[in-house]
């Protein structure tokens, strides 16, 4: 049995690799064969069959029989866990941001007021 922190884990790792992420790029126009898939890059089919195991092994795609090809479809389940875990992220530094810019208009707003305190005194 795989556990949210096991399926983020393989979803990440299969994130890092800039290849599969072109590969789920691709795939999120429709499916395609391994052939289709490896057209784009400077590295040999059993290369990319080796990305494509590992994308399946995170659950970001499947891969089907039809005749003699396997076509690859992308799955995107795992890839809402992933925006769903770091949404999270997302709202807390929203926050943060939201406080230090509350403390800049105030630093500003006081600099404004000190300045115009010290022109008055002129």
């Amino acid at each position: 049995m795989s556990t949210t922190a096991d399926t983020l884990d393989r979803t990440f790792a299969a994130l890092a690799d800039p290849t599969r992420r072109a590969i789920l790029a691709r795939l999120a126009t429709g499916q395609a064969t391994v052939t289709e898939l490896a057209s784009p890059f400077a590295m040999s089919l059993p290369a990319v069959s080796k990305h494509l195991k590992v994308l399946e092994r995170a659950g970001l795609i499947t891969r089907g029989r039809e005749a003699q090809w396997r076509p690859a479809t992308l799955e995107a389940e795992p890839l809402h866990a992933a925006a769903d875990w770091l949404e999270q992220y997302r709202q807390l530094w929203e926050e943060r941001l939201d406080r230090l810019d509350a403390y800049l208009q105030e630093i500003q707003g006081k600099a404004t007021t000190e300045q115009g305190d010290q022109e008055g005194e002129q």
